[in-house]
């Protein structure tokens, strides 16, 4: 086959329909436009997409809401020092099961982040996802450990960016 064989397959191409050349053609005298109106008109032809005959647009009809959700988003449960100050014992594990059972998050397994508010005298072992410089610095200080877990990539964040295979094995095998 050479560059001169090729051509377009039988009824691809159609020849433009050209309005307004005379009765014969079947498209003359008002071209298709029927008669007077705005359609009629040259640069008539309607208002745009938005325009719906005189009815509210559908823009107009829906309620009027500014910006929009990260469906991404990360929520975390917040908990302070001095609420674990106040809620555990001196060398206790504090984990998401324990912050549960003290009633200070509402799910255990839902991403926790340990905040710098207030006091810690006692000696604990925090297990969160995230901690303030200031939190850590006050568990720490108080001779106590911090251990911060990784988030595990499930749902809607999964599908942003795809993992390596040692990067999930990771992720998931960093279980508290």
């Amino acid at each position: 086959m050479k560059l001169h064989d090729l051509k377009p397959d039988l009824g691809s191409k159609r020849r433009r329909k050209r309005v307004g050349r005379g009765i014969a053609a079947g498209q003359g005298k008002t071209a298709g436009r029927g008669h007077k109106g705005q359609g009629a008109r040259s640069g008539g032809s309607g208002k745009g997409p938005y325009f719906e005959g005189g009815q509210l647009p559908l823009v107009r009809r829906l309620p009027f809401k500014r910006g929009f959700t990260n469906i991404f988003a990360i929520h975390y449960q917040e908990v302070n020092v001095d609420m674990l100050e106040a809620r555990f014992e001196d060398g206790a594990v504090v984990n998401g099961a324990s912050l549960l059972a003290a009633g200070l998050v509402r799910k255990a397994d839902e991403p926790i982040k340990v905040l710098g508010r207030g006091d810690l005298s006692k000696r604990l072992e925090v297990h969160a996802n995230k901690f303030s410089k200031s939190a850590a610095e006050k568990i720490e200080s108080a001779g106590g450990s911090v251990h911060a877990h990784a988030l595990k990539v499930i749902g809607a964040r999964a599908t942003v960016k795809r993992l390596r295979k040692a990067d999930m094995e990771r992720l998931y095998g960093d279980a508290d």
